[in-house]
């Protein structure tokens, strides 16, 4: 470098040129251009950013009308005696809310000191933790969550419902949530902030909230959670999967230690409370089952069932839809109080899965589903039923069954069916299969004052699922017998149709149809017998002759209030069929009776005669507390007078003590029921009461396919089962009420007995004490027994020349003209005791006798008046040749000739072709 004075003139020189000056020019208007444009661009920039901040904070909800309150509690069910026996809920709602009081100190400090530890002196952000948050981004590469306060959290997860966001909606949210958490501060205390807080969050194992983890994790309420444990479900929220303490207890631990340490760094806990709990094996208390897919278990069938009549309460009470209903008794944390009663439920589930009482061979039916795609993508749906029509109609397998022993067997069965199914080039898109043991059985209990329902078995063996086939409510069968004291005998009492004494000639007998009734004894007829008596010995020719002599559209109306559901009515005719027919006396009905219906019917006669729907809750809260439902008050209604009431039971305990249900006895209570068997035995029933409980069961295969085994005794676990639920209780009494007489009557006419005429059948005396309502008792003298002088010679009733004579009582009966071949073997009567009619009027030719009508009513000769005696001196044909059905009340039902069977309804002319088969059904 030149640095003399010639050096300096010329650099002088340089730097004066007019390049140089123009340089330097362009080069500071360069630079102010930089700094204009670079402080535009800031400028713009930050006007741009606070846009948009300002931008995404208006599309912000008004924080006035969010709700940060947690969507989704669990319902509980608690039983008779308020211990909790099943939680409802969807994923996301297993949830119990508690109020922050009752949460432990330790507790809140865990979370607060794990989650927010500037929460309670931050306005609803918290600036140092966004600083540190935003340093972490910018070298992380990512963005934190770090710097969300518990106030930020409960709006993530309660008002912007925060799951699988892209970076640009991340943004957004995050800077809402900050405006808002700021916001919801103004309008919330700490304490309600936290509260919801804890009542939201998820802890992992299908648990959300304190209080259900608490009682998850646990098996405890939160209040009596340690500080140990408080630590561990705090350590959970992090990440509820990987922090699991059942499933990753090592990696809960780890941050639990580090909430203690928190705890401790905060003075939320003393050094000596750090060290007791670090020292505490607190895992090894750790219990639980995953719920995270719903409910804990599957529910039972009373369950099931009670799901259903909320829902309807809920609909037909509240105004809800069926989907706004499922969803409250899922999600709505509701407090639902039944009348189950457990130990009695134990009792029951015992006895019916008790294989004991069933054959030691095991029998089981296909439960199979099987959905299909065609070619045309249109889904096709098939059932076991299809597959038993397949082989049956398709197949001509008519002999199959989808009762099998042999799994190997069964398998082979659906394997074909489902080959079958898709030899088209169909696929597979769903299949199901199961067996389900067989036979099965149904029962149900309830308390007849009240109408509390207490036991529900649907079925026998494990469940399957929730809210699947319940056999005790929704599987109708045909009842047999068991139906007959409530559409024929209970009818008949309460009209004055008949009472217990009331003879009913049981002898062939026809329906309107001209189709023969039958007893269960195919052929066996026992003559002349009481109501009593038939009903303990549940013959079916009195039966028929009793609903035919009120009609059988009394008898349906009687079942109607009865409360049975599953009637058909000739207007609602399935297929032609309805139940307002003769063999309805039977159990002949369309679609059959389901069990819970019976055990409501029976306990009606049990409870005077008032029916009660059945209850299967008494209460039900919100979760909040508010009371939703009251059904303390039943829907009650009479359906019999209580005198009838009365001696249907007193016929009932007959059948208990002297009839068909012997084995159903109790040893310290008395009983009424009645059994019931449909034809080839394929259905059995119990329904039966107690001064206490009304039960029934049944008895019988899904598919109705087989007979049952004669070793199954359905009245013995009855028995069995009821015997165990009246342990402990006094011996009670069906209290007789006013209004009831007793009589002494002749069991052969039903009316007052006659001295020298009924106790003298050579049978032995016939006179009976009988009840009787007291505005219907006998007042007329029996005209079935006649004291008769035979005339030894010729066999016939003796005129005044006869000498070599005898005379007796017999009973009278009505010829029969034309006999059909049943009615010829018929040999319920015989010589020794009975005489016709025919006989009664021909006196002996031998010794100057006459076959004038000496023995009519009224016109007798002196002759007759000597040979015949009879009450008022005449012989009348009986009452029981009038078999009209015009609802009078006389005394002796039914009629020994066979083809007189007028009625007055027309709709029982012509008996469905179902029904027609239950003419031997016990």
């Amino acid at each position: 470098m030149n640095y003399g004075r010639q050096g300096i003139k010329q650099k002088k020189k340089l730097l004066n040129s007019a390049a140089t000056r123009l340089r330097t020019k362009l080069g500071v208007f360069a630079i102010k251009f930089i700094l204009i444009l670079a402080i535009a661009v800031v400028v713009s920039g930050s006007c741009l950013v606070l846009g948009s901040v300002q931008g995404i904070i208006s599309s912000a909800p008004d924080v006035s009308t969010i709700d940060v309150s947690p969507d989704g509690f669990a319902t509980k069910i608690y039983d008779n005696e308020s211990n909790e026996i099943q939680t409802l809920s969807t994923t996301g709602s297993n949830r119990i809310s508690v109020e922050l009081d009752v949460v432990p100190l330790e507790l809140q400090h865990a979370f607060v000191a794990i989650e927010d530890e500037r929460f309670y002196e931050h306005n609803g952000i918290d600036i140092r933790g966004i600083i540190r948050a935003g340093y972490n981004t910018i070298t992380g590469g990512g963005l934190s969550q770090g710097a969300s306060t518990l106030t930020q959290q409960l709006l993530k997860n309660n008002v912007f419902n925060a799951y699988n966001e892209t970076d640009i909606e991340k943004i957004k949210r995050k800077v809402q949530e900050q405006y808002l958490a700021i916001k919801l501060e103004t309008y919330m205390s700490k304490d309600d902030i936290l509260e919801n807080y804890l009542n939201t969050i998820n802890l992992g194992n299908g648990y959300y909230g304190v209080q259900a983890a608490a009682n998850g994790y646990f098996g405890k309420d939160v209040s009596e959670l340690t500080l140990s444990e408080c630590a561990v479900i705090a350590s959970i929220t992090q990440n509820p999967t990987k922090l699991n303490p059942l499933k990753y207890p090592e990696d809960n631990q780890e941050r639990q230690q580090k909430v203690l340490r928190n705890m401790l760094k905060h003075g939320y806990i003393a050094q000596e409370e750090y060290d007791e709990a670090l020292a505490d094996d607190v895992y090894a208390r750790v219990e639980g089952l995953d719920i995270a897919t719903g409910s804990s278990s599957t529910y039972s069938y009373f369950v099931d069932t009670l799901i259903e009549q909320l829902i309807d309460d809920l609909m037909t009470q509240k105004g809800y839809t069926e989907t706004q209903a499922t969803n409250l008794i899922y999600k709505g944390g509701l407090q639902v109080y039944s009348t189950q009663d457990t130990s009695m439920q134990e009792i029951a589930d015992e006895a019916i899965n008790n294989p004991s009482f069933y054959p030691s061979s095991t029998e089981f039916s296909i439960n199979y589903a099987l959905s299909v795609k065609n070619a045309d993508g249109k889904i096709i749906n098939y059932s076991h039923s299809t597959m038993q029509t397949w082989y049956q109609n398709v197949q001509g397998n008519y002999n199959f069954s989808l009762t099998q022993t042999n799994e190997d067997t069964a398998q082979q069965y659906v394997d074909t069916y489902r080959e079958a199914m898709t030899a088209n080039g169909e696929t597979v898109v769903a299949e199901s299969l199961h067996y389900v043991i067989q036979p099965q059985l149904s029962f149900s209990l309830m308390d007849q004052h009240t109408g509390y329902v207490k036991v529900l078995v649907g079925g026998r063996g494990e469940k399957s699922g929730n809210r699947t086939l319940n056999r005790a409510t929704d599987s109708p069968r045909q009842p047999g017998s068991s139906i007959k004291p409530l559409a024929a005998y209970g009818p008949a009492l309460d009209t004055g149709a008949i009472t217990l004494a009331s003879a009913i000639d049981d002898s062939p007998y026809y329906y309107s149809s001209g189709q023969l009734v039958k007893n269960f004894t195919a052929g066996e007829y026992r003559g002349l017998m009481t109501v009593r008596e038939a009903i303990y010995r549940s013959q079916n020719v009195p039966a028929v002759k009793v609903l035919t002599l009120i009609t059988p559209q009394v008898g349906f109306n009687y079942l109607e209030k009865f409360g049975i559901s599953t009637l058909v009515s000739p207007q609602k005719a399935i297929n032609g069929s309805h139940d307002i027919v003769q063999p309805l006396a039977l159990g002949g009905m369309t679609l059959g009776v389901t069990n819970i219906d019976m055990t409501a019917a029976y306990a009606a006669i049990a409870n005077h005669g008032t029916y009660t729907k059945p209850v299967y809750y008494t209460a039900v809260y919100d979760y909040k507390g508010n009371l939703l439902l009251d059904n303390s008050s039943s829907e009650t209604h009479t359906v019999l007078k209580e005198q009838t009431a009365w001696l249907l039971t007193s016929a009932l305990e007959s059948v208990i003590t002297q009839g068909t249900g012997t084995s159903a006895a109790l040893s310290n209570q008395p009983v009424a029921g009645k059994t019931g068997t449909t034809n080839n035995e394929t259905d059995k029933w119990f329904c039966g009461f107690t001064p206490y409980y009304t039960a029934s069961i049944w008895l019988g295969y899904d598919d109705n396919s087989k007979v049952l085994s004669k070793s199954i005794s359905h009245t013995k676990i009855w028995q069995t089962i009821m015997s165990q639920i009246h342990e402990g209780l006094s011996t009670g009494e069906f209290t007789q009420p006013s209004g009831i007489v007793t009589a002494q009557v002749c069991s052969q006419s039903g009316k007052l007995a006659v001295a020298g005429l009924c106790d003298e059948d050579p049978r032995g005396s016939q006179v009976i004490t009988e009840y009787f309502s007291a505005d219907n008792v006998p007042t007329e003298e029996c005209d079935t027994h006649v004291k008769v002088t035979i005339c030894n010679d010729s066999g016939d009733v003796a005129s005044a020349g006869c000498t070599n004579t005898s005379t007796r009582v017999y009973i009278k009966k009505s010829s029969s003209g034309t006999a059909s071949d049943e009615e010829s073997s018929y040999s319920a009567y015989d010589s020794s005791y009975a005489i016709t009619d025919e006989k009664l009027s021909r006196l002996c030719s031998l010794h100057n006798g006459s076959n004038a009508s000496a023995v009519k009513p009224g016109s007798q000769t002196t002759e007759a008046s000597q040979a015949v005696t009879t009450p008022s001196n005449t012989v009348g044909t009986t009452a029981a040749n009038n078999n009209g059905t015009n609802g009078n009340t006389s005394n002796t039902a039914g009629t020994s000739a066979a083809h007189n069977n007028n009625q007055s309804s027309s709709a029982a002319q012509n008996p469905t072709t179902a029904s027609q088969n239950w003419n031997t059904a016990e």
